[in-house]
Formats: C-alpha cells, sequence, structure tokens
C-alpha cells in the first residue's frame, strides 16, 4: 500500500477490483479469516461470480460483500468509484462539492451528494479519549450563507435580523501541538460554552479565549486568561489564533466550495475539516486515506435518515442525531 501516494496512483489501483478486495479483506479480517458480519462464523464460501461470501449457518441475510456493514452497504456503486471518493474527500484541503465529486466519477450530483456525507458520516469524531491538556484555546463562530450569494426568495425567508440570528453557532476547542475539537452548539450562553469546556478539557489546564462574558466563572479550573480583541489579537502567549486559522479554513470550504450548508447537516461537514485538520502534519496522502478506511466499518447512514425522511414531518432533524 505504500506505493499509492497519488490520486492518479489511486484511480489506477483500485480500478482492479482484485485490488480492492485485497485492500478491504485486509482492513477487515486482518488474520485473513472471513467471518459473516451477522453471526461472526468463519464456516463461510466465496461466490466468485457474485463476488459475495455465503454464510452456512442459519440466519437471514446469509450472503454478505465486502460493503456488508460499511459505509458501503446497499450502494450499487462499485468500489473502484467509492475509494477514489474517499480519497478526494479526505485529501481536498478545501473540500470538493457534489458537482465536482459527480463530474470526476462519472455519476449524478445526487448521487455524489449522498456519497460524500456517507464517507463524511466514517470521519465523525467519535470517542472521545483523553481530555485536552497543556495550552488550549476555546472559541466560537457563526457559520451561514451569504445574502448576497443567495436568491431572492431564499434570501427573504432565511435573512430575518442582523448579526448571528440566522446563523449557526459553532465551537471548537484546540490543544496547541495537538488536535482540535468541534461542535454544534445551541447558543453562545454560559451553559453551553461552559459544559463544552468542561467536557473536553482537563482542569488545571492553561485556557485562552476571548472576551466573551460566558466564559467568566471557569478560572476556578482552569488557568484561565482572556486576549481582548477589540484592544489586541495577541498578548504573550494568549491568543486565538490557533482557532481562528481552523475557522477560516473551514469558512473557506463552505463559502467556495459548497456554498450553502443546512444547518441540520453542518456537523458532517465539521467533522470532514476537523478530520483534515487533525491530521494534516506528518502524514502522506496515502496515509490519511487508509487512516479514514479503517474507519468505514460498523456505520451506516440511509438516504431516509439524512433527509430527516424517517422523522416526523414536524420535527426538524438535529445536528446532534449521530
Amino acid at each position: 500500500m505504500d506505493a499509492i501516494r497519488t490520486l492518479q496512483q489511486a484511480v489506477q489501483y483500485f480500478s482492479n477490483y482484485e485490488n480492492c478486495k485485497g485492500v478491504m479483506m485486509q482492513l477487515r479480517w486482518p488474520d485473513g479469516v472471513v467471518k459473516c458480519p451477522q453471526c461472526g462464523s468463519s464456516r463461510v464460501i466465496y461466490l466468485e461470480k457474485a463476488r459475495v461470501w455465503k454464510c452456512y449457518e442459519k440466519h437471514p441475510l446469509a450472503k454478505f460483500s465486502l460493503k456488508t456493514g460499511t459505509i458501503f452497504e446497499d450502494s450499487p456503486l462499485g468500489l473502484d468509484k467509492w475509494l477514489p471518493a474517499l480519497w478526494l474527500v479526505v485529501n481536498c484541503k478545501n473540500g470538493i462539492s457534489s458537482c465536482e465529486t459527480a463530474r470526476d466519477l462519472g455519476v449524478t450530483q445526487k448521487t455524489a451528494w449522498f456519497m460524500n456525507h456517507r464517507i463524511r458520516f466514517a470521519l465523525t469524531q467519535g470517542g472521545l479519549g483523553s481530555l485536552l491538556s497543556g495550552e488550549v484555546e476555546a472559541d466560537e463562530t457563526f457559520i451561514g450563507g451569504k445574502a448576497r450569494n443567495m436568491h431572492t426568495e431564499k434570501r427573504k425567508r432565511r435573512i430575518t435580523g442582523t448579526g448571528g440570528k440566522d446563523k449557526t453557532a459553532v465551537m471548537g476547542i484546540l490543544e496547541r501541538g495537538g488536535k482540535v475539537r468541534t461542535t454544534v452548539i445551541p447558543n453562545r450562553k454560559k451553559k453551553a460554552l461552559q459544559a463544552e469546556v468542561r467536557k473536553h478539557v482537563q482542569a488545571g489546564s492553561a485556557l485562552y479565549t476571548d472576551a466573551l462574558l460566558s466564559y467568566e466563572g471557569l478560572e476556578g479550573d482552569y488557568a484561565h486568561r482572556v486576549v481582548d480583541h477589540a484592544v489586541q489579537y495577541v498578548n504573550g502567549r494568549v491568543h486565538t489564533n490557533g482557532l481562528e486559522n481552523f475557522w477560516s479554513l473551514l469558512k473557506r470550504g463552505i463559502n467556495g466550495t459548497y456554498v450553502s450548508v443546512e444547518p441540520f447537516h453542518l456537523f458532517r461537514y465539521l467533522d470532514e475539516q476537523t478530520f483534515r485538520y487533525n491530521y494534516r502534519e506528518d502524514m502522506g496522502d496515502g496515509d490519511r486515506f487508509f487512516l479514514a478506511l479503517s474507519r468505514i466499518t460498523g456505520k451506516r447512514l440511509t438516504y431516509e435518515h439524512l433527509t430527516g425522511k424517517d422523522r416526523p414531518e414536524t420535527q426538524e432533524p438535529a445536528p446532534t442525531a449521530f
């Protein structure tokens, strides 16, 4: 796998089904023993013409493929399209739109949109692991479409006030020299922001924020210092420039690549940008691709769930659904 370092090499390599099969089998069954994803039995036989395995145990869905139990499940598209699509999402610095994915892979825009969201689901931050420590920055921003980019009717419907009233609030927490964690938050009030800080940051750490009053009260648990952006942006070690850089990358992708992101899908775009940012250093494109590929199992995102059709019509899809 070390020979796959560029998109061109990836497209050429994965155009061969046997190569796709080898990579997926190594990922799913590293010991070389194929096991049924339904019951875990190794009493299976490979049906070469159908490219599926059949389990000899008695249970429904005895046949399974390389895609069963992954984000690719039930997709009519082959791995020769899925794997390059995954490469594009995790390695394009500013993201890749569904229109561009559709042109590159020869699928419809609707199909490409669904593919990209399934891949983002695989990049979900998941388990938090250890708490952030050392020097930690916390900051929040608003994400939303620009009025000048909207059609007149959409502008009237969505722009009803000023400031952040019609935008979605998101929060980021960055460990300097480490990783960033992001989430959609309901508002910028003290309860919401301080709950996220205490959830992700180890007590006693140096915490740097701006002068937003919602951060007041954290001094008892953290070495909390504030930089007032009305006066200055940097005061020695006290600044939030690391997160400002992350917000710049995120908004560049949303405004320049995706143009418009619905609020209830925003958390997936956060996960996508967070993954690329956290694994940007000391990793080549191939390393980042195989890391993302290791996260595709045990996850399923249906079109009905993605579009909210499996929920009551009166209930708006929630950002924390996943």
